[in-house]
């Protein structure tokens, strides 16, 4: 039997999320790979298209994006990229339904996982490391060669904050980092000790973030957040700054007065993998996904899993990948 997750309302995800059982895919069709899935982890974006999906859905929907997996079998005429191979570990994205124990896919969404990755890597090897890649690529079309601006991130301890810092530093990005707590400023401090961290915790955390700039201008603000912290960033920034919005944390809107903006010439972007998918060429997508991998092979220590359960505990996966103050995401072994 194969066991899959789905869901056929929006809400809650502990509430909606169900695991169904069917007979096992015959095989994969031509164009297709077959894939054995050995784990998936909980990304915080999947569990928000579960609370956004409106209404009913007539069939159940299939639920994740990323898994990885053992190749079982190559469809006729199926065109996979470098190193996939019957036997091989790969990793699945983006494919909808990957939380499945089996997964039967276009060969355009499976890409091989280098041997020294653990299977904890190979999980979260691509969405992650593209949100990374991806904000970088903001970062540099905003900031001129020679310009002296500095980058702010919030979140700066999730798994995206985290591998961001990394990528930062090895293109000698100036950069300071916004967490909510002194305990996770602690941890992050550890993890990148040339980083300057900021803890929202502190009531003048703003005037902490340009005292660290050091007279830099904050040039580029990355924010997955949203809300009242969003518009913090906002003030924050320099003349001819751009905020780069890349999730959906907070409930309440980004509330702003048009003169904000206009006075300082400030520009609000949103980006989303989600939108990398649609607008990025064929040749874009191979470049970023090759890049993703050199992130996952140069930072895989910044892979942290913060918990393992297996299919029969999707309602504990799920409320521990929601847990505040955790670090890592939350790991499914089906």
């Amino acid at each position: 039997m194969n066991r899959r997750v789905v869901y056929t309302r929006g809400g809650l995800p502990a509430d909606v999320l169900t695991v169904i059982e069917e007979p096992e895919p015959a095989g994969p069709e031509r164009g297709q790979v077959l894939v054995r899935t050995t784990a998936f982890t909980v990304h915080p974006g999947d569990l928000q298209a579960v609370e956004a999906h409106p209404g009913k859905a007539a069939q159940p929907v299939p639920a994740g994006l990323e898994a990885t997996g053992v190749v079982e079998a190559i469809g006729p005429g199926a065109r996979v990229a470098p190193g996939v191979e019957v036997g091989g570990r790969v990793t699945v994205f983006p494919q909808p339904g990957a939380w499945s124990q089996w997964i039967v896919t276009d060969a355009e969404a499976v890409f091989a996982v280098p041997d020294e990755l653990s299977d904890e890597v190979a999980a979260q090897m691509l969405a992650n490391p593209l949100t990374a890649v991806m904000l970088r690529r903001e970062a540099q079309e905003h900031m001129a060669v020679g310009y002296d601006g500095l980058l702010v991130q919030t979140a700066a301890g999730s798994s995206v904050g985290r591998l961001l810092t990394g990528v930062c530093q090895f293109h000698n990005l100036a950069l300071v980092n916004v967490v909510r707590s002194d305990r996770g400023a602690a941890e992050l401090r550890k993890r990148f000790p040339d980083v300057p961290v900021v803890s929202t915790a502190h009531p003048g955390w703003a005037d902490e973030v340009l005292k660290a700039a050091g007279g830099r201008p904050v040039s580029v603000a990355f924010d997955p957040i949203g809300g009242k912290l969003a518009e913090s960033l906002l003030d924050l920034l320099a003349p001819g700054g751009k905020l780069v919005s890349y999730g959906l944390i907070a409930e309440e809107p980004i509330s702003l007065h048009a003169s904000t903006l206009l006075n300082k010439s400030l520009t609000l972007r949103g980006r989303s993998i989600g939108r990398w998918l649609s607008e990025a060429s064929a040749e874009r997508r191979a470049s970023d996904v090759a890049t993703a991998k050199q992130i996952a092979l140069a930072l895989k220590d910044q892979f942290e899993v913060a918990a393992t359960y297996g299919l029969g505990e999707l309602a504990d996966a799920v409320e521990h990948a929601v847990r505040p103050g955790k670090v890592g995401l939350v790991l499914v072994r089906p």
